[in-house]
């Protein structure tokens, strides 16, 4: 009961966005600001669409699965398009600001860190890692990345990561065990970022030991 009641409580909640017939319109909106738009770096992209996948295959979405697997990478597609622009034309700007609370240097160091282990992989890469793949986008624009590169690198990582964790989400979905503990999803979503990372966390391990 206490668990419902946060969850009917909190607006972020999957229940609470995906509820009513704009759930697509909603996890496009809240994809592409995250994506994108440097102050969408708290919005839950991860858990939404993870959620979205369990709630088609609940029959608690009546939109198909397809238009979600349409719309989805196309939302984060674009706005990490919009996020380059922001990078390249104000991003240095915007975060030179080392009193802010949100737009806060340590991210910047957190994504260029990424750059330096992974290079363009971390367009792809980093669409795992919330904060990353909103401030990465933003970085490659203020590192004036090649934009052809960029592009296919975002619509490689936005297809993979949107679609990715749709369809897993609509697999577990059909399993009794996911779908009686909804509630608990967030946990399920980082266990689904902790496995898709394992080959990236094993390469950069293995890195730092060829190295001493």
């Amino acid at each position: 009961m206490l668990l419902a009641t946060m969850t009917t409580a909190n607006p972020l909640s999957p229940d609470t966005l995906l509820s009513g017939s704009g759930a697509l319109l909603v996890l496009a909106v809240i994809l592409f600001a995250e994506c994108g738009l440097l102050i969408g770096f708290f919005l839950p992209g991860d858990t939404l669409i993870f959620a979205a996948g369990i709630s088609i295959a609940t029959h608690d979405i009546h939109t198909s699965l397809a238009a979600f697997l349409i719309v989805a990478p196309i939302a984060a597609i674009l706005g990490n398009l919009v996020g380059y622009w922001i990078g390249y034309r104000a991003g240095p700007v915007v975060f030179d600001r080392p009193e802010s609370h949100i737009f806060r240097p340590e991210y910047v160091q957190r994504s260029h860190d990424f750059f330096e282990r992974f290079g363009s992989w971390t367009i792809i890469i980093g669409r795992f890692v919330p904060i990353v793949r909103t401030v990465a986008t933003v970085m490659a624009g203020v590192g004036r990345m090649r934009f052809s590169l960029y592009a296919l690198y975002s619509a490689v990582g936005g297809i993979l990561w949107a679609d990715g964790v749709l369809l897993l989400g609509h697999q577990l979905g059909k399993v009794k065990f996911v779908r009686d503990h909804k509630g608990y999803i967030d946990y399920l979503v980082i266990l689904v970022v902790v496995v898709a990372l394992a080959p990236v966390i094993l390469h950069y391990w293995q890195s730092r030991m060829r190295k001493r």
